[in-house]
């Protein structure tokens, strides 16, 4: 199994849309990096229909740099699965994709029926802030993202666009907004945090602060794995599929 891939016009932006499998849609919302592809979410695909977007302003999707908030990509995605006629998604979020993740099911709670942040990012905790990237010498950076850099490096598809720091930057400050704290009570569906312990980049102290304000997030801890864990085994991708198809 592969993904295909389509191009969906919303609201003016071509979109790059991967897709694989059928069954209950699985939306996966990426982070800051696309460089290391999607293959690790193809398992999902035996019970699900996978969905993949590509964020506006991210390689392979149109720009709009006016598209600055978390809000912004909020109402994008909302009209994407509008236009793919869902009445409900599966909705998983790794890191700035899980802040986005959150928010959009703080928002539309009915259109989300189980939710799953991986490593999300916008709530600090005292002492375990995000990796500030732009002091970290460009040698280091991958250390910074995995545990194991060769389990990345063995399946990347292409070699990080400069385009992707600079989208990120775009909305970071809004990323880092805790005002969105005070809706994650609504929450209700059944969700799960999924968190590398040995992440670098969102340490897994922060999980604490999320649980705080949405307390139905259970915790899956995912040992010797960095913040892009999705890639480098199984373990969290099986923990996602298994609460997923329940």
């Amino acid at each position: 199994m592969d993904f295909q891939q389509e191009t969906i016009s919303i609201n003016g932006i071509d979109c790059r849309v991967l897709s694989a499998g059928s069954g209950t849609p699985l939306l996966f919302l990426h982070g800051a990096g696309t460089w290391h592809g999607f293959d690790f979410a193809l398992p999902w695909a035996e019970h699900h229909r996978v969905i993949v977007p590509i964020h506006p302003n991210w390689p392979g999707s149109g720009e709009d740099v006016s598209m600055t908030s978390i809000h912004d990509y909020v109402m994008h995605y909302l009209e994407l699965i509008d236009q793919l006629c869902l009445d409900q998604v599966d909705l998983v979020g790794l890191s700035m994709g899980g802040r986005m993740a959150a928010q959009f099911a703080a928002e539309h709670r009915r259109r989300v029926r189980k939710l799953v942040l991986v490593a999300p990012a916008g709530l600090d905790a005292p002492g375990h802030p995000l990796t500030d990237f732009s002091q970290i010498p460009p040698d280091q950076i991958l250390g910074y993202l995995t545990e194991d850099p060769q389990r990345i490096l063995s399946h990347a598809k292409s070699a990080p666009d400069p385009r992707e720091p600079a989208s990120f930057g775009r909305v970071l400050p809004s990323v880092m907004d805790r005002k969105f704290t005070r809706w994650l009570h609504r929450l209700t569906m059944p969700s799960m945090l999924v968190w590398g312990e040995k992440d670098r980049t969102t340490p897994i102290q922060q999980a604490e602060e999320w649980m705080r304000y949405a307390p139905g997030l259970q915790l899956h801890r995912v040992p010797n794995a960095g913040h892009l864990l999705l890639d480098e085994g199984p373990q969290a991708v099986e923990a996602i599929g298994k609460f997923v198809n329940t």
